[in-house]
């Protein structure tokens, strides 16, 4: 068997992970998701999952489970987690899709809706907090650089 080539050897002893961009990314994810954590398990006793179901709700209504966990990243068995301490925590209620008898479509209670509509202005305000670093140009260009590494990113995910 060969041993690696000269440009092989030169990447793999060029590999730093602290300068490697998706494990950068990876990590900024988690402190900046840590912060904003910090108001709703804290100050609500929510999970981040249960927070990100909450604010799909909270933002574009009745919705189906199963489109909820593809737009917030849980898979399965979170969002089943999640679902089943939303319920017990009264914040959420479970109906049959009537388009879909295998799914459910769920639904804020007035009680959810308020605890969304408390905790939303608290997380944009930490956000605006973490931003308020950048300037208004570079905030735009961050939104550009995220959207369009998202894009490839799901598009190379695809290819599989």
């Amino acid at each position: 068997m060969k041993d690696l080539s000269e440009s092989a050897q030169k990447r793999k002893a060029s590999f730093d992970l602290a300068r490697f961009m998706p494990y950068r990314l990876a990590v900024l994810a988690d402190d900046l998701s840590a912060t904003i954590a910090q108001v709703y398990v804290d100050r609500f006793n929510l999970t981040r999952d249960e927070w990100r179901i909450l604010a799909w709700l909270g933002n574009h209504g009745d919705m189906r489970a199963k489109d909820i966990g593809a737009n917030a990243a849980l898979d399965k068995m979170q969002m089943s987690r999640a679902l089943a301490r939303l319920g017990e925590k009264k914040l959420l209620s479970v109906k049959r899709d009537p388009q879909d008898r295998r799914g459910n479509v769920l639904h804020l209670t007035r009680q959810g809706l308020a605890l969304f509509e408390t905790i939303a202005p608290l997380a944009l305000a930490r956000e605006d907090y973490l931003l308020a670093t950048l300037t208004g140009a570079e905030v735009k260009a961050l939104d550009a650089i995220v959207t369009k590494l998202r894009h490839r990113a799901i598009s190379l995910k695809a290819r599989r």
